[in-house]
């Protein structure tokens, strides 16, 4: 698997194997590196010099293409298990459809049928959700851009790329030796070798090119029996969309429309009532362009229509005069990349489908979780007035299990993917886009690209061989997935004699140890404290060598704590630090009969917190709970020692 050594400048890509409804057959090869020139505006008329040639080479553990959430939570996560990762995007900005440039909100698991209505997603995702309401407590997008960018560049072990393109990769055999990206601001071609490739950019230029295979499109009912899929197969995907904010400037303010906007037939979206104009303040997700043929290739074709199809929406809302209520209301932003929902689907060792979902089948080799309905947006989009804009097919009864087979290729042995092109069919793919839930799989891939590369082994062996360390890296890591609890052999509060809080007015201190770091739908995992300055202390009967005590705290994991781009959505949710969280506390350790701290926090932003220190032997830790950010008990969910 240590393969730098390997690299070949003639190495060809496998094609991709035929599949149905659409298949992928993308070739690799090198790029050439010919001398050009470069006439110097300082030297005289026809002097020339030679072209600066800013190339690099760069090896590392892992490469992680595209910064989205899914991408930023799997280099952090790769990063932070040991492995020296590089970070590539091609954008100036990180996240994604969740960035400045497209302002999608982090949505996750909300709206369970008959359960509860939120079951957040945990891990490197809510992580960044809180520091954005530390950070950025007024709500901008701009800012949250840079809060994104400060929690990735502070991350030692990540290199970060930004304005940068993977174009092309070098193969030997069936395995990617590098990606050779191009960053347009310092017009530097960079090749970057690495023993694991994580393709988290969405449209998986790298694991196409790469040969690996891919679906397009939406799979007929026979193929897996799933009962919201078309008759037949076909070309369709999901579309893409643009979205716009607005603000009252107190007085009418006209509204003249570009040249080429394309006219809304509003009177018919309202009278089948399948795209009412309900608000005026933020949207429309519904203003969606698809394909059935290459939406990639259409991409810019479909920008073009996006914008004239909105400023026809906007013009049928400003002058039209039923909707007075934008009488006052001008255009603030308008989104000038769309988002995009689905292209290509990359194939695993295993495709996870509706009725997998909406049976909530269970996998051993489960690794996140998804809960979002099956959301299914009209094939035609905006151009299809006659459908609703998406077909809500059902909502689940409880979270469904992601397994990891379908976040690595089938037919590429080092490559991993997360977010909307992992290997799922089309019906699945209407729950699994989320932001929440493809950040889920995000922290999935870089952890268990991390393990592969140490091990010098692939994903596939990793799965056949060492899929429960990987779940257990991951629960350690605050991520979640139902009907699999924790049990890290490693880990000696578990071997613990005794366990008990200074007071509890819920739950017990026995329930810190149990595996299972959240409450569930009618079952309680927590011990809370009745009052602040609580402590919560851990006996053994020998002595135990530790460098480390972990816990995970209280974030209310039942609401919403998302950024939304209408200021009235916020009304629901706090725009602040959890209120639950433990803010401030001190962790002890018994030392040869006395009471030693060992490790402190002050103003803490996060549900895990590991406390490292040097070794010490002792037979008892205490943690002493000062105080949350404005909930009158503690509450907390797990302990570890190790």
């Amino acid at each position: 698997m240590k393969r730098r050594s390997f690299f070949k400048t003639s190495a060809k890509g496998a094609l991709a194997a035929g599949l149905l409804p659409i298949t992928g057959s993308i070739a690799a090869h090198n790029i050439e590196t010919g001398e050009s020139k470069l006439i110097h505006f300082n030297e005289p008329s026809g002097t020339k010099k030679k072209d600066p040639k800013r190339r690099k080479t760069l090896n590392f553990d892992v490469a992680v293409i595209g910064a989205g959430m899914a991408g930023i939570s799997a280099a952090v996560s790769a990063a932070r298990n040991g492995a020296k990762v590089v970070l590539v995007q091609d954008r100036p900005v990180l996240g994604g459809n969740a960035s400045s440039e497209m302002r999608v909100t982090v949505n996750g698991v909300q709206a369970l049928k008959n359960k509860h209505k939120v079951e957040r997603e945990t891990g490197i995702v809510e992580e960044t959700l809180i520091e954005n309401w530390h950070y950025n407590p007024q709500a901008s997008y701009h800012v949250w851009d840079h809060v994104l960018y400060n929690y990735v560049v502070r991350e030692k072990n990540l290199t970060l790329l930004l304005n940068t393109s993977a174009m092309d990769v070098v193969m030997e055999g069936n395995t990617i030796n590098s990606a050779i990206c191009w960053q347009s601001t310092t017009e530097t071609m960079f090749t970057l070798n690495a023993d694991m490739f994580c393709d988290c950019s969405g449209d998986g230029l790298v694991a196409a090119t790469a040969g690996a295979e891919y679906r397009m499109g939406r799979e007929g009912k026979a193929e897996f029996n799933e009962s919201f899929a078309p008759d037949e197969p076909d070309g369709w995907v999901m579309g893409d969309c643009i979205m716009m904010i607005t603000k009252d400037m107190g007085k009418p303010v006209p509204f003249y429309p570009p040249d080429y906007a394309i006219p809304f037939d509003g009177e018919k979206a309202e009278t089948t009532g399948h795209r009412k104009i309900k608000q005026v303040k933020e949207g429309f997700w519904w203003v969606e362009v698809g394909s059935d043929v290459d939406i990639i290739g259409e991409r810019d074709e479909i920008r073009h229509k996006l914008m004239a199809y909105f400023y026809g929406v906007w013009d049928y809302i400003k002058n039209s005069g039923k909707h007075p209520e934008a009488d006052n209301v001008v255009l603030d932003w308008i989104g000038s990349i769309p988002g995009r929902r689905e292209s290509r689907r990359f194939m695993g060792d295993f495709i996870l489908t509706q009725n997998d979902m909406l049976g909530l089948r269970h996998f051993e080799d489960a690794v996140a979780f998804g809960g979002w309905s099956l959301d299914e947006h009209n094939p035609g989009g905006i151009e299809d007035l006659s459908q609703p804009a998406s077909f809500f097919h059902s909502r689940f009864d409880n979270i469904y299990e992601v397994p990891f087979r379908c976040l690595y290729s089938k037919n590429i042995s080092n490559l991993l993917f997360a977010g909307r092109n992992v290997s799922v069919s089309h019906m699945a793919l209407s729950s699994t886009r989320i932001i929440g839930t493809c950040s889920m799989m995000g922290q999935a891939v870089g952890t268990a690209a991390a393990m592969c590369s140490q091990k010098d082994i692939n994903p596939r062996g990793l799965y056949q061989n060492h899929i429960n360390e990987l779940q257990e890296q991951l629960l350690r890591d605050d991520s979640y997935f139902p009907n699999r609890p924790a049990n890290d052999p490693n880990d000696k509060a578990k071997k613990a004699s005794l366990i008990f809080g200074s007071s509890t007015i819920s739950g017990d201190a026995k329930n810190l140890l149990d595996g299972v770091s959240r409450d569930e739908v009618d079952k309680i995992h927590h011990w809370q404290s009745d009052g602040l300055n609580a402590e919560l202390q851990v006996e053994w009967e020998e002595n135990q060598n530790l460098t480390s005590v972990e816990m995970k705290f209280d974030t209310n994991l039942h609401r919403k704590i998302n950024m939304h781009k209408q200021p009235k959505k916020h009304e629901t949710q706090p725009m602040e630090i959890p209120k639950e969280l433990v803010k401030n506390f001190s962790v002890e350790a018994r030392v040869k009969g006395k009471w030693v701290e060992i490790g402190s926090v002050e103003k803490n932003l996060t549900r895990l917190v590991k406390v490292r220190f040097d070794e010490i032997k002792t037979s008892a830790v205490r943690v002493k709970l000062k105080d949350t950010y404005g909930e009158p008990n503690i509450k907390m969910f797990e302990i570890r020692c190790y």
